[in-house]
């Protein structure tokens, strides 16, 4: 991932994406489903005394796409990438066997 002076960046912890990165993220989103939504409803308008179909179309995706963007845009944040377990459990010790109970004729 680039940033602003051309170097890459590499990402070496499973730390999330910056808030502001994620709310610039949402906000592209938005803008991009309204800017469809604004373009579906204006051919909507000029296409429909000439493709009524294809207006009709258009006018379902108009008002569709409101709903659908402010339930992208406040999908919340990413998950933290799972990182590999750094735990590392103890060894297995055998377990000690326990005493022989059993009288023998030397005890009695």
């Amino acid at each position: 991932m680039p940033k602003h002076g051309g170097t890459e960046v590499f990402r070496i912890t499973g730390a999330r994406q910056g808030l502001a990165d994620d709310v610039r993220g949402r906000q592209r989103r938005y803008v991009i489903s309204m800017t469809v939504r604004t373009l579906s409803v204006i051919a909507a308008t000029v296409l429909w005394n000439v493709e009524r179909h294809v207006a009709f179309v258009a006018l379902g995706l108009g008002l569709l796409l409101p709903y659908i963007a402010v339930v992208i845009a406040n999908a919340g944040r990413e998950r933290a990438p799972s990182l590999p377990s750094t735990f590392v459990p103890p060894p297995e010790r055998p377990a000690l066997e326990p005493p022989n109970l059993k009288k023998t004729s030397d005890q009695s």
